[in-house]
């Protein structure tokens, strides 16, 4: 459907008898309030695994060696069982891993050795290739959140947790009475032969390190960082550190990711080699300050000395139309799709354009050829403005930087800086929010501390709006509260309704210069057309109107609001202190809404040869086998996995008897006796049959010569 303006539609159905609204629009928690960490959420569901979330196939060995490596490129299935927002959300955490190292992953086509990732009980995973066939991985209920599925991955991939480095005690301290009685195994720290740190310094930061809380007894920490400004920092699950990665990559020999293509901070003099064009009237200058503006660079805002460059157009000098070119060095494609990231900085004139472009490479054009891509143009701010532009650029090329100076005076001109260039999808949409540490110093907790974005349309046409609790719920404060809700739109005559399987997703963006070293936050939540609403029979995702209640926007124009979904605890106060999410005292969130109705069925359909060949019997959710035997599927049925030693063993459906080399051996005497004893007694028997033939054939013998 074409998307008319919201306001237009609004003025339309003003003309109208407006439904009457419902009370006070929801709020749904998906977190219930809490943040849970993958072991809360395994504790509460009774799972006793090892370290918490690690399914052993037997006893623990190390993972140091190449056979326990999967290849660079991974085969895994996504399993119905599912929840659909997990099926997106792994994808997502799939792209991270591609950003970021060389590691990749693609649907099963029959291989050996795969991955299937399904909803059981509880976020678990096995460590490295078991080299079993089909190993399984379990994203369940609330495990969908993408630092939870890299941290699975990174399991899967073998990596044990942080703290359990042979190292630990010299950066955090156990403290022993404080946890949970039974579960001191999970802080058990383990040598060089069984664990390889790889020699990369102790990672606080790190997506695989335990929280403070762990098993905890009581309200105190199990663990006490010995640097104390990390004790609110371990335990994030907001995505890769940079030593997480720096282990990644050296364990799978990586030297250089799949989708990543260039950054550039213009911190050297080489300026990324960048080359200036011949073929216009003035230059790109690489500058610290610019009189109007801006008066620092991005990277470092200021505060690094004798550092701090980006590149600046000056507009207040040549003729109204010059132009200054700046060109990217040679890239080569590999996916077709590009996401070009940068900020720019314009304290010229509002006529003044920055225009983007792309010299694409043939055979049949050697030399290249120029294609248009977009046009930037507005007044003039006294900040960074953070721009998305999606490119499509299947064969060599160079992205091109044009700045054209428009009619009219200038006193500045166009900067631009902190330069990222992936092969990722752009994010549909970016909030940016200004002066937000004095939102932080004044907004109360609770409702009357909430704001709102602008609205915004998915690429469906459905209109959204999210909601950010700067200082937390008045039950959950001092955190960020982020929710998404459908809105009246221009569109909603003509969409479906309930609103089926749309997933949204808002990331609190780290402004690290660098993409691949970024710790974003995110969470996504899907439109489920059956999920009912708590309070009422209404679906939760049907139209606004219908379900929503009325709200006005700055301008004063009314329209309705859905249910917000989302979460209170969307990330500390603490922890958005502890990134560059926060700067140029602003932040972006940015925000995507995509159909994923295309996951809701994701089993291959494999013939049955392929099956009977390559599938091999995987870990049950419950373990119904005793003394320690393992429980696996065959043909769907659980089938129990006995432990044996030289001279012992378990036997029985749930290895519930025992035998011993000991016990064969009376067993072995006592058969061999009674064999023995059988066949004297059968020997003796046939003996005395003999002899009374014998004897009853020569009394026969005698009466017949009598008779003769």
């Amino acid at each position: 459907a074409s998307c008319i303006s919201l306001s237009a539609f609004l003025i339309i159905s003003s003309f109208l008898s407006p439904p009457q609204p419902a009370p006070e629009t929801t709020e749904i928690d998906i977190d219930g309030g809490i943040d849970q960490d993958i072991f809360n959420i395994n504790e509460a569901l009774g799972l006793d695994l090892f370290e918490g979330d690690i399914r052993l196939p037997g006893e623990r060995n190390s993972i140091i060696g190449d056979n326990y490596r999967w290849p660079h490129v991974i085969p895994y299935v996504l399993d119905d069982s599912l929840e659909m927002n997990a099926k997106g959300v792994i994808l997502k955490a799939f792209e991270q891993y591609r950003l970021k190292t060389c590691i990749d992953f693609k649907p099963w086509e029959g291989e050996k050795n795969y991955i299937s990732v399904f909803k059981g009980s509880g976020c678990w995973s096995s460590v490295g290739n078991m080299q079993m066939g089909l190993q399984q991985l379990s994203i369940g209920a609330n495990c969908d959140r993408i630092g939870t599925v890299q941290h699975e991955f990174l399991h899967a991939l073998g990596f044990w947790h942080e703290q359990s480095r042979s190292d630990r005690d010299d950066y955090v301290t156990i403290v022993w009475d404080r946890i949970q009685s039974g579960r001191e195994h999970n802080f058990n720290k383990y040598d060089d032969t069984r664990s390889d740190f790889l020699n990369v310094p102790y990672d606080y930061n790190s997506v695989m390190h335990y929280s403070k809380t762990a098993f905890r007894n009581g309200t105190e920490p199990t663990i006490i960082t010995n640097i104390p400004d990390f004790i609110d920092v371990i335990g994030q699950r907001m995505d890769f550190s940079e030593y997480d990665l720096q282990k990644l990559n050296q364990l799978y020999n990586c030297t250089s990711s799949l989708s990543f293509m260039d950054t550039c901070s213009f911190e050297l003099e080489n300026i990324c080699g960048m080359i200036q064009s011949s073929d216009d009237n003035s230059d790109w200058q690489r500058l610290s300050q610019v009189p109007a503006g801006p008066n620092t660079d991005h990277t470092n805002m200021g505060e690094c000395k004798d550092s701090g460059y980006f590149m600046h157009f000056d507009t207040s000098a040549g003729n109204e139309g010059s132009t200054a070119v700046l060109e990217s060095r040679f890239l080569y494609p590999k996916r077709g799709f590009q996401c070009l990231q940068f900020y720019l900085y314009n304290s010229g004139n509002e006529n003044d354009q920055l225009n983007v472009w792309v010299r694409e490479y043939t055979s049949a054009n050697p030399n290249g050829t120029l294609r248009f891509i977009k046009e930037i143009k507005g007044s003039p701010e006294t900040y960074w403005q953070l721009h998305h532009i999606s490119l499509d650029v299947t064969s060599k090329f160079r992205v091109v930087f044009q700045g054209v100076r428009g009619s009219g005076s200038s006193n500045g001109g166009l900067s631009i800086d902190d330069i990222n260039l992936s092969e990722t999808q752009c994010p549909h949409h970016v909030w940016h929010i200004r002066n937000f540490t004095h939102l932080l110093n004044t907004s109360p907790a609770g409702k009357d501390g909430r704001i709102y974005s602008p609205p915004f349309y998915s690429s469906e046409g459905y209109a959204f709006q999210v909601s950010l609790y700067v200082n937390g719920t008045t039950d959950n404060p001092s955190n960020l509260g982020i929710y998404l809700s459908l809105i009246s739109g221009a569109n909603d005559d003509q969409l479906k309704w309930p609103c089926p399987w749309q997933q949204g997703t808002m990331i609190l963006l780290d402004q690290h210069p660098d993409i691949r070293q970024r710790m974003s936050n995110q969470r996504s939540v899907t439109t489920d057309p059956l999920q009912l609403s708590e309070s009422s029979s209404n679906y939760t995702w049907d139209r606004p109107d219908k379900v929503g209640s009325e709200a006005t926007f700055p301008n004063g124009t009314k329209y309705m609001r859905g249910p917000g979904v989302g979460t209170s605890a969307f990330l500390t106060h603490e922890r958005l202190r502890s990134r560059n999410f926060i700067k140029e005292d602003g932040v972006y969130i940015l925000l995507t809404m995509e159909d994923i109705s295309h996951l809701l069925s994701t089993e291959p359909s494999i013939p049955p040869s392929l099956v009977t060949t390559t599938k091999v019997p995987a870990f049950c959710s419950d373990n119904p086998c005793e003394n320690n035997g393992v429980c696996v599927m065959v043909n769907r049925t659980p089938v129990c996995r006995c432990p044996a030693g030289d001279n012992w063993w378990y036997m029985g459906e749930k290895c519930e008897r025992k035998g011993s080399t000991q016990e064969n051996i009376v067993i072995a005497v006592s058969s061999t006796i009674t064999v023995f004893v059988v066949m004297l007694i059968v020997t003796i028997t046939t003996a005395v049959c003999l002899k009374k033939k014998y004897k009853q054939g020569k009394e026969n013998k005698e009466g017949l010569t009598l008779e003769e």
